[in-house]
């Protein structure tokens, strides 16, 4: 599997990405500058990491949305490749259309960093398919824009399209405001888009991804991508398994 680790001023992900692309899942992966350009075949999977991309100007992921690297991620989004954007990386896939909805400030308008839980909600995501439907697994969250915000319309079709991924939750799996540090609508922690190659997600499963740091809910999200790529799987992401 072929991955590309997207570099932007201001990314703070990068490193890790990269460390579990050729460290832990033993692919080969190179990093991309927001400046350059490549061709949609050169990589399987790429990543937006998270940070703070362009200093957060205007709002977060404006900038970076517009970066000339963006249009190669279109290109390879339309070619089926598989995108995960992580935190910042999240952001800047909605700044750039290719998730819908936007970021507003967190509920208590602080920057929030802590462990959260989530509930897996489709596990028949490229991204989710070694985890069980109703999984609650925790992850950690950093950002100070993290309440995802959608309108009727959208979240209607999040809903019967079943693109919402993961969701924040208490360590038994219930939704509850004070579960849902960042106010997102419906609790949403993730979405993908309806053809299913592309996620979008506020936690950092990087940062969950090895023994020494302590947790490794996060690896299966990577290991998920690798398999459906050796599989040759063909991805849906609104069916459950």
């Amino acid at each position: 599997m072929n991955c590309a680790v997207i570099q932007f001023a201001g990314s703070g992900g990068d490193g890790d990405c990269y460390h579990i692309c050729k460290n832990i899942l033993g692919q080969p992966v190179n990093t991309i500058f927001h400046k350059e350009t490549f061709a949609a075949q050169d990589f399987d999977f790429i990543i937006l990491p998270g940070g703070a991309s362009h200093g957060d100007y205007l709002r977060p992921g404006a900038l970076a949305a517009r970066s000339k690297v963006i249009k190669s991620v279109i290109d390879a989004a339309n070619a089926g490749k598989y995108i995960l954007g992580i935190g910042n990386g999240f952001q800047i896939l909605l700044e750039a259309g290719l998730l819908p909805g936007t970021m507003l400030i967190n509920k208590d308008l602080k920057f929030y960093s802590d462990d959260v839980f989530v509930r897996v909600e489709n596990n028949a995501t490229p991204f989710t398919n070694l985890y069980k439907n109703g999984e609650v697994i925790r992850l950690t969250v950093a950002c100070k824009y993290g309440n995802y915000y959608a309108d009727k319309k959208t979240m209607e079709q999040l809903k019967t399209q079943n693109k919402i991924v993961l969701t924040y939750c208490d360590i038994n799996g219930n939704a509850a405001e004070a579960s849902n540090p960042l106010g997102s609508m419906e609790n949403i922690a993730a979405i993908a888009n309806q053809e299913g190659n592309i996620l979008g997600l506020m936690p950092h499963p990087e940062r969950c991804a090895e023994e020494i740091l302590g947790n490794t809910d996060g690896i299966r999200m990577f290991q998920s991508i690798l398999q459906y790529v050796e599989g040759g799987k063909i991805h849906d992401c609104s069916r459950r398994s």
